[in-house]
Formats: C-alpha cells, sequence, structure tokens
C-alpha cells in the first residue's frame, strides 16, 4: 500500500481526473485490484490512499481534536476502501462504519468520539 499526504488542490485534481467531481476531499482510496476476486493466500499490493492533510487539519481544529488522531481516522477509512468496503448503499454504509469503529478502538481510541464521521451521517462530512 502506498500513503500519498498532499493538499487541497492536489486531492481535488484527483478527484475530477478519477471520479468527475470537482471539489476536494479529505481521503481518496485507489485498489490496485478487486479485493473480493483474490481467493489467493498471498502478499499483494492493496493500492494507493490519498489524505488531504489541508482538509485533515481543518478538521482537527474544527473538532477539537490533534492532526494525529484525524489522520488514523482517515487511514482507516482509506484502508478499508482498499478492503473492498464502501458506503453506497445504507447497509454497505453501516458495515463500513462498524469495522471503522472496531478498528479505532484496536488503536485505543473511544469510537464514540468519531460518531461525526460514519457514513451514515456523510452529509456533515463535507464530502
Amino acid at each position: 500500500m502506498s500513503i500519498l499526504l498532499t493538499d487541497d488542490d492536489t486531492i481535488r485534481d484527483l478527484k475530477f481526473r478519477y471520479m468527475g467531481i470537482d471539489e476536494p476531499t479529505d481521503v481518496l482510496a485507489f485498489p490496485m485490484e478487486d479485493p473480493l476476486s483474490s481467493s489467493e493466500n498471498r502478499l499483494r499490493m492493496l493500492g494507493d490512499v490519498v489524505i488531504s492533510v489541508t482538509t485533515a487539519s481543518n478538521m482537527a481544529r474544527e473538532k477539537g481534536y490533534s492532526l494525529e488522531m484525524i489522520m488514523d481516522l482517515l487511514l482507516v477509512h482509506g484502508i478499508l476502501h482498499l478492503l473492498g468496503y464502501d458506503h453506497s448503499t445504507p447497509e454497505e454504509a453501516s458495515t463500513m462504519d462498524t469495522k471503522t469503529l472496531e478498528l479505532l478502538l484496536s488503536l485505543g481510541y473511544d469510537p464514540s468520539l468519531w460518531t461525526w464521521y460514519l457514513t451514515e451521517n456523510e452529509g456533515s462530512k463535507g464530502e
């Protein structure tokens, strides 16, 4: 997996180039292969996670959290996308939210800190 830490201008360009949406976002994920198509137990390249440090900094300031906390959240979100999780439907969103909170808990965070970011509240994330 590769991780690119960038700014809003670059992530906006990537989002427009690959998704046709001309606005910045917090995190993008570009899987290398369909995670559901490979049944082999082998090492493989997951893909790329792109995080806007500009947006992450703004989120940290707005929520009163450290930049490190927000970066952990965005990295978890991006990795879940690389692993095939999505939030296109309510069912997928619920599954992804559950997995996000489980992983943040495993990193030592109180899951209640992150309810504002859950995909069910996507409209409030600014995406």
